[in-house]
């Protein structure tokens, strides 16, 4: 499933886990990724608890930051907790920096419905200025890093169970004058779209600026009812991919182009044989290097943070060939 050696390299262990954590740490996933003031920073999911008797007490975010993007340092402590008689727990960071600011973008649960959220990270991540929180029920939500014809522009995952039936969610995109209010809604991709995807599909990674337009990459579901046992669980029915498309640089829901195959596809023994969920494949950070080297951030079996690297003229030419 995968593409060439050429094309994409993965590196063959996970570049965080549990075991690296300073605080209790069971499963280190979905991070978001971003390169603030020359360094490489990574907001991630921590669900604690026990790993090896396979128990969960929690969530929350840590921070780690690296040098060259590949080794990493944690934080003594986990950060950017918000919860509430109302909220359960915030998860799934991505990062994005505009004009200098740190912004990120989170999931929230909560008794009504899922949220998501959109906040400023005060400086040296030391806090949070929420801007807007959005209706349920919506996710994956993750913010272009420049505004698009005066606006700012962000890819959304509305869940509409009733119109759509359970699980057929798509990737649609919303405007906003100020990160508070957002309208002018379109439809991106459907899940009809996406040949190796019969669920859901999502956004992944914040977009990156290319020549030919905005390299995107999301997250594709295909579910198999006769799977059993993959994980802790009794059962889990799906697989995730990691997808690739290429969105048009003025009008950033127009597709220019999508790559008909998933880019990651779950093969190594961390993605398939262990882990709390196998064969996830979930990126939430993509960085472009000044020399064209795309690091592409990925959860897998939602269990420990990954990495891939690729050129981007070989991704874009996955998506225009």
């Amino acid at each position: 499933m995968l593409r060439s050696a050429k094309e994409i390299k993965k590196f063959l262990r996970p570049i965080l886990t549990y075991k690296d954590i300073p605080y209790e740490a069971a499963l280190i996933f979905n991070a978001g990724v971003a390169k603030v003031g020359g360094q490489y920073v990574m907001l991630f999911r921590n669900d604690y608890g026990d790993y090896q008797k396979q128990q969960l007490k929690g969530t929350n975010l840590g921070l780690a930051t690296s040098e060259d993007g590949i080794h990493w340092k944690a934080n003594a402590a986990p950060c950017f907790a918000i919860q509430n008689e109302e909220i359960h727990r915030m998860y799934d960071p991505r990062i994005t920096v505009i004009n200098g600011t740190v912004y990120i973008c989170f999931a929230l649960d909560t008794k009504h419905g899922v949220r998501g959220g959109i906040a400023r990270v005060k400086e040296d991540f030391s806090g949070l200025d929420i801007l807007s929180v959005s209706a349920p029920d919506n996710r994956n939500m993750v913010l272009f890093p420049e505004k698009i014809d005066g606006k700012y522009v962000r890819l959304e995952r509305p869940m509409p169970v009733y119109s759509r039936g359970k699980d057929r969610f798509d990737i649609w995109l919303s405007k906003s004058p100020d990160l508070k209010y957002w309208g002018e809604t379109e439809l991106v991709l459907g899940v009809e779209d996406v040949p190796f995807a019969n669920d859901k599909i999502g956004p992944a990674a914040p977009p990156v600026k290319t020549r030919y337009g905005w390299l995107t990459t999301f997250h594709a579901v295909e579910r198999d009812d006769s799977r059993g046992k993959h994980g802790w669980e009794p059962s889990w029915k799906k697989i995730y991919y990691a997808g690739i498309m290429l969105l048009d640089l003025k009008e950033p829901s127009k597709v220019m182009g999508l790559c008909k195959t998933p880019l990651i596809a779950p093969e190594l023994p961390h993605e398939t044989e262990t882990g709390f969920r196998t064969d996830v494949i979930f990126p939430g950070g993509m960085i472009l290097e000044d020399d064209g080297e795309v690091k592409i951030y990925y959860g897998a079996s939602d269990t420990v943070e990954c990495l891939a690297t690729a050129q981007v003229d070989d991704l874009v030419r996955l998506c225009l060939p």
